[in-house]
């Protein structure tokens, strides 16, 4: 966090400019958008819906989930049947396929609807797309299907095999639950997003202990804080709201906001940020920000807005959808004339025939495969990795990514002090100064005073107990022990007591330098030493950025901490672009500035502090390691807090992204080869028109082949 001189902070964040409201349709929960309006499907007047409102359950993945699961037994019995129905000889073909054409009407005109209902809309706005293209080949292919089955009379001869003329209703119903899969696992991944949201609003605590001006005492629910109200927060508990000291001294853990990793001691004058934690006194404060002006209810606002802004993924299958379904479409009616103008009688019959099956030979059954089996095999083969991809948005983006936004707390960073060394006077033993110090600590709950009791402990010394014990407001503690008067903590501390640090100033200074809390312990009114503590680089980081580096790609630390802490860690990492005393709204803009300039940014992070960058960017990587918040608000999380996980996962979307390219490839080259034959081009030489089998054998393989080839991630 940036503060002025005098430990305050310097500006508050910039509230996001409109009102933050999204406004939905009641029917159709998937239209949203910034402004009211009508429903651009069914003209209702779109309603207002809230961040709050927006963490819930989303109906329309409860509706697909319905829809999937209660036809899906449907869809299987009926591929059976086509596949091995002639075989088991259960019907007669003709009788088959009114069994097929039963099993086949629920799964269509129920689950399928919404799709249909896209496919109209797609061709209404002239913006033809993949719903265009299931609507236009599901319904060809079980419309014509129907008619060969109610009226199979109207059809030639020739168009006869096995007792029947030949359906498809398997591949309309495959179409639908395949599409209904992609659709369930597009939905789940976006209401995830929502759980930053809900997990935010869940920081804050219910109420607040309001002192009125009898100087009496209540808890309030917090949405009766006012400004200028008195608070009292006492030891651990939340700060309620942002506000400034009025009493007392405390050391406050604003890690989660700000991403600074150690406590800060806060003194009458001194702001407080709500949602924060007190440690170990009791404070008075004046709120001065509530409700939705406080930095809390930004960073929700701005998660809430980062998270809309980004533009819906162009997925390459709807890319070319568009170029295919006018060429399909331009064929088929080339068919109906060609063969209605110049072919045998009854001609235009042939024509009709003809040109519907163009449509069902182009119905993207291996079209519909080609990119979730890619995503499926590459999410659970990232799984075994440690790389967990939220969506196909997260795996198609992350190869493009240039620029690498990195946060230093629980990031490069462990992300919680350790005991670093000490430095001892001469003749004094540097495990001495470590013991009597770890001694008196035992009596302080303080995070730095904790790492050096563990630090004491893990080398095995004995320690002695605090005959007495007290702390000294934030600048250190002071208490007895076997017998001596022990003093450890800050220069001020020391000076408050007389006693000289210049003998360690150098070896001080450098260890601040390199980003250590230094302590000064003294004995009796003598130093003895001095200990440092610090938040250590994580030993997998220098491999990680190196490798990025060598993968050309722009690597920028932007952190809360200090920034003399930043430059330190920074020149240790050899990164030469670091801001330090960042807030989180300074972290989303600078997401924004370089996606500007054209960049394609991933922003790496582990904090609350880091979720609307961790939103905003192209690619949002979330250490595993760190809060519920930061891991809902990316695309990415690294289980192990390794950074080494985004090259592993950079390259794994790499490999995905061909392969979705190679399956679309064999889906198009099969539907290339089968509209000709099902124009007729073949007919004048063979006589063929729509073979079943040339038609069976052609769906088959292309599905074969995507799937074949995706399950190929999973070793490479």
């Amino acid at each position: 966090m940036k503060h002025d001189h005098q430990g305050h902070l310097a500006e508050p964040v910039p509230v996001p400019q409109g009102s933050g409201a999204i406004y939905t349709c009641p029917m159709h929960p998937d239209i949203r958008q910034d402004q009211p309006g009508n429903c651009p499907k069914c003209g209702m007047t779109l309603e207002p819906l809230l961040p709050e409102l927006e963490a819930q359950e989303n109906p329309e993945l409860e509706d697909f989930q319905r829809r999937f699961w209660w036809t899906l037994p449907l869809t299987v019995i009926v591929t059976l049947l086509a596949m091995a129905g002639h075989r088991l000889q259960w019907f007669e073909m003709a009788t088959q396929s009114w069994v097929e054409l039963a099993l086949t009407l629920p799964v269509v005109l129920w689950a399928g609807w919404p799709f249909f209902e896209r496919g109209l809309q797609s061709v209404l706005n002239r913006s033809p797309n993949m719903w265009t293209l299931i609507g236009m080949g599901t319904g060809a292919a079980f419309l014509y299907s129907v008619i060969a089955t109610v009226a199979p009379q109207v059809f030639p001869a020739s168009f006869q095999a096995m007792g029947r003329v030949a359906v498809y209703f398997e591949a309309a119903a495959v179409i639908i639950s395949l599409t209904l899969l992609g659709q369930m696992l597009e939905l789940r991944a976006r209401s995830q997003t929502s759980a930053a949201i809900k997990s935010l609003l869940g920081l804050a605590p219910k109420t607040a202990r309001r002192i009125d001006a009898q100087g009496q005492e209540s808890d309030v629910p917090l949405s009766h804080v006012h400004v200028g109200d008195l608070l009292r927060v006492r030891p651990g508990e939340k700060v309620p709201v942002d506000g400034v000291v009025v009493e007392g001294r405390s050391a406050v853990d604003e890690a989660m906001l700000t991403g600074e990793p150690l406590p800060i001691v806060k003194s009458p004058g001194d702001k407080l940020i709500g949602a924060t934690l007190n440690t170990n006194g009791a404070l008075v404060m004046r709120s001065e920000r509530v409700g939705s002006a406080t930095m809390l209810a930004q960073i929700v606002q701005m998660v809430a807005q980062a998270q809309r802004s980004r533009a819906p993924m162009q997925r390459m299958a709807d890319q070319v959808a568009g170029y295919f379904v006018v060429a399909v479409v331009g064929i088929a009616v080339l068919t109906l004339l060609v063969w209605g103008l110049f072919g045998p009688q009854p001609s235009w019959v042939y024509g009709l025939v003809n040109a519907v099956a163009v449509l069902i030979i182009a119905c993207p059954c291996a079209l519909g495969l080609a990119t979730p089996m890619s995503i499926m095999v590459a999410t659970g083969r990232g799984a075994t990795s440690g790389v967990l991809f939220r969506d196909a948005a997260a795996i198609e983006n992350l190869r493009k990514v240039d620029t690498l936004i990195v946060d230093k707390t629980g990031t490069l960073t462990e992300g919680r002090p350790v005991f670093d060394r000490v430095v001892a006077m001469p003749g004094v033993e540097a495990d001495e100064v470590l013991r009597l110090a770890a001694s008196l600590d035992q009596g302080s709950e303080h995070p730095l005073a904790e790492a050096i009791v563990r630090a004491a402990r893990d080398r095995g010394l004995p320690l002695d107990k605090p005959e007495s014990f007290e702390s000294g407001s934030g600048i250190g503690v002071r208490g007895r022990v076997g017998g001596g008067e022990l003093a450890l903590g800050n220069t001020a501390l020391m000076q408050q007591i007389g006693v000289s640090v210049d003998a360690l100033v150098d070896q001080a200074e450098a260890l601040r330098l390199e980003g250590a809390s230094v302590m000064h312990l003294a004995v009796d009114g003598r130093l003895l030493g001095l200990l440092a503590v610090a938040d250590p680089i994580k030993a997998s980081t220098p491999e990680a950025l190196a490798a990025l580096k060598a993968a050309g790609i722009r690597i920028i630390m932007a952190t809360g901490d200090g920034l003399t802490t930043a430059k330190a860690v920074g020149a240790r990492l050899g990164l030469d672009e670091v801001h330090g005393e960042v807030k989180p709204a300074d972290k989303l803009a600078l997401v924004s500035r370089l996606q500007a300039e054209g960049r394609i940014v991933a922003m790496a992070g582990d904090g609350i502090n880091d979720a609307p960058a961790l939103a905003k960017a192209d690619v949002g990587v979330a250490m595993g390691t760190g809060t519920d918040v930061a891991m809902n608000s990316a695309q990415v999380t690294l289980v192990k807090g390794d950074l080494r996980g985004i090259s592993t996962a950079r390259a794994l979307s790499e490999a995905t992204v061909g392969n979705m390219k190679q399956n679309l490839m064999f889906a198009f080259v099969y539907n290339a080869l089968g509209i000709p034959v099902a124009a007729g081009l073949l007919y004048p030489l063979t006589g063929w028109l729509l073979s079943p089998m040339i038609a069976a054998l052609a769906m088959s393989l292309s599905s074969a082949s995507v799937i074949t080839n995706a399950l190929r991630l999973r070793h490479g």
